[in-house]
């Protein structure tokens, strides 16, 4: 079997996901998923390896992640694996298992903040008060 790639964004994050065959070790940026400090992430990160049940235990995952915050770049690695773990998996039963619990294992979050316009303190719609006297 091939190395699958896949990505993932959640706002300026950017993950990518190799996958190849193994024993179900899932590293990000290096560092084993059940070691990353915030627990919260970690969970999030967890979902679709858990999910996915006896396919992950057959593959290794590689996540390389950089941009965004904590919580970004845990949502962007948790869409790359699910994708991975898809690709891998060829049928649509556990794309549909996956879709059933949340659609943002698959499908990513197009929203992204709003640029922020001239004159208004760096914010994108806050507006300016005036007074007519």
């Amino acid at each position: 079997m091939k190395n699958l790639h896949t990505s993932g964004k959640r706002k300026t994050a950017i993950a990518r996901a190799t996958l190849k065959q193994g024993s179900g070790i899932v590293r990000i940026n290096k560092i084993p998923v059940n070691l990353i400090g915030q627990k919260t992430s970690m969970l999030k990160l967890l979902e679709p390896l858990i999910l996915a049940g006896d396919v992950a235990g057959k593959v290794d995952i590689d996540v390389n992640v950089s941009g965004g915050g904590i919580t970004g770049q845990a949502e962007a690695s948790r869409l790359a694996i699910a994708k991975a773990l898809v690709n891998f998996a060829k049928g649509d039963k556990l794309k549909d298992v996956f879709l059933n619990y949340d659609r943002n294992l698959l499908v990513a979050d197009v929203r992204r903040k709003e640029p922020a316009k001239p004159n208004r303190h760096g914010q994108a719609r806050a507006k300016v008060q005036k007074s007519y006297r």
